[in-house]
């Protein structure tokens, strides 16, 4: 596929990502196919220490699970509250493991990635509250875990991206104190399928689809995309108070099918007078951060890292 709008760089994370054409009956081969894909991307950074933890939270039998990674090097290093992407439908924290791992150990930061409960199995708020239940637990358990409790970010990739703003919304209401919010190509408006027209041409190069999104938020919303009641905690994008809201960083392809609802958010954020920084990349499409022989994924890789050792340095 050739066309002067994409980074030529970029095209073989095209063949490599295939299509997902949901339905609630592929839902679970499409899930197996996702999760081997995305978790051969990276390679593993040894100099840190990973642990699979299960803590106590509403709805989960044996714990709510989570996989935490450190630093060796490092003594009461801050957190970072990883909420992994697959359009609410999709993941585990598994697929961010190597790019997690490298995280530890390039910022020093301890890293909690948590396995949150997917649609349509378990619609909102159920992810909000096993995401909130996990923020809780490490600012609860952080002398036992030697982390710096005082010090969290909250972040993620696309529908993470989501939860993360969402969770730091939540966090805000309730007097959580929260350091940033990483939010790579997050996934924040239900609306933004239903406004998309099917003849953008842009449209072949949308990894996540209009028809993908659709299918994602009426998983989640446990009803159709677009209706004047969906709340906030749901679709950060509906939110009418921004004021008070943690720092946000907030990178994009603008090739992506979120391009328009992240700027949007940041124009948002600005208007609220919150500390935002929105960088949108030329040539990018969804996940393009996800293809590390690129440049362009290699500096969008390089800005975030430098975002949250921003934050923690706040």
């Amino acid at each position: 596929m050739s066309d002067p709008r994409i980074d030529p760089e970029l095209l073989p994370l095209l063949a490599i990502v295939p299509p997902f054409e949901f339905t609630l009956a592929k839902l679970p081969e499409i899930r197996r196919v996702q999760n081997e894909t995305f978790t051969k991307l990276g390679t593993p950074t040894p100099a840190v220490m990973a642990e699979e933890l299960h803590i106590p939270a509403d709805g989960h039998e044996k714990g709510l699970r989570i996989l935490s990674y450190r630093p060796t090097a490092v003594k009461n290093p801050p957190v970072y509250l990883h909420l992994h992407g697959g359009g609410y439908v999709l993941g585990t924290p598994d697929m961010s493991d190597a790019r997690n791992r490298m995280i530890a150990e390039r910022i020093g930061c301890a890293i909690y990635s948590v396995d949150y409960r997917l649609a349509p199995e378990t619609a909102f708020p159920g992810a909000l509250h096993d995401n909130l239940a996990a923020l809780k637990w490490v600012i609860a358990h952080a002398g036992d875990q030697g982390v710096d409790a005082s010090r969290i970010v909250i972040g993620g990739e696309s529908a993470g991206g989501g939860h993360a703003a969402a969770l730091a919304i939540l966090a805000r209401d309730k007097g959580i104190p929260i350091a940033g919010q990483l939010l790579i190509y997050p996934m924040l408006d239900d609306r933004t399928a239903l406004k998309h027209p099917r003849n953008d041409p842009a449209r072949p190069f949308h990894i996540w689809s209009a028809e993908d999104n659709v299918f994602g938020w009426e998983c989640y919303l446990g009803s159709a995309p677009g209706q004047a009641d969906i709340p906030a905690l749901a679709a950060p994008a509906r939110l009418e108070d921004f004021a008070e809201l943690p720092p946000a960083w907030i990178g994009v392809g603008a090739l992506d099918l979120f391009c328009d609802e992240n700027i949007e958010y940041a124009r948002r954020l600005i208007a609220a007078d919150v500390a935002v920084e929105l960088n949108v990349f030329p040539g990018g499409f969804h996940g393009f951060a996800l293809y590390p022989p690129a440049s362009a994924a290699q500096r969008f890789e390089a800005m975030y890292l430098s975002a949250l050792k921003r934050f923690f340095e706040r």
